[in-house]
């Protein structure tokens, strides 16, 4: 009867280590979730405030009525190219949807930066018709963000 004992004995053991290692790789993928996120929301704040800039940017440009052209097409240029950057880091790190979403308000604000280097002023019809695509471009990449960050989702609460 004594190797039942330690059959009994080496079967708890094992089972034991694989309910270890499970709760750990649980564990791990768990965390390695959280640092993903983690790391998008970080990017994704970077990208939407490195747009923003550009966009004000290209605002006052649009509203300067004495800068010559050569003096517009350096401001706007000088203002965009920080956005590259981030585009590259986004094309690499966000989910496929937001890299769609974020390639086209990228192209959309680049339009923008060649209506303002151009001398199209704020008043124009071509510049306000730019802006308000780029606006629908920069609300579909912030609604790609929210779905992928899980933002929108109800909190799971113990009860």
């Amino acid at each position: 009867m004594p190797w039942t004992t330690l059959a009994s004995a080496v079967v708890g053991a094992l089972i034991a280590t694989a309910s270890a290692a499970l709760l750990d790789r649980s564990r791990w993928r768990r965390e390695q979730e959280d640092r993903i996120t983690s790391a998008r929301r970080v990017l994704y704040g970077e990208y939407l405030a490195c747009l923003s800039q550009a966009r004000n940017d290209f605002r006052s440009l649009a509203r300067n009525q004495t800068a010559g052209l050569a003096e517009r097409e350096r401001s706007a240029r000088d203002s965009f190219a920080p956005c590259y950057g981030v585009r590259y880091q986004m094309s690499i790190t966000a989910a496929s949807s937001v890299v769609l979403a974020s390639e086209n308000a990228f192209r959309r604000l680049r339009d923008m930066r060649d209506l303002a280097a151009a001398g199209t002023l704020a008043g124009d019809v071509d510049y306000s018709g730019g802006r308000a695509e780029y606006e629908a471009a920069l609300t579909r990449l912030r609604d790609a963000m929210r779905r992928d960050l899980g933002a929108d989702q109800e909190p799971v609460t113990a009860g």
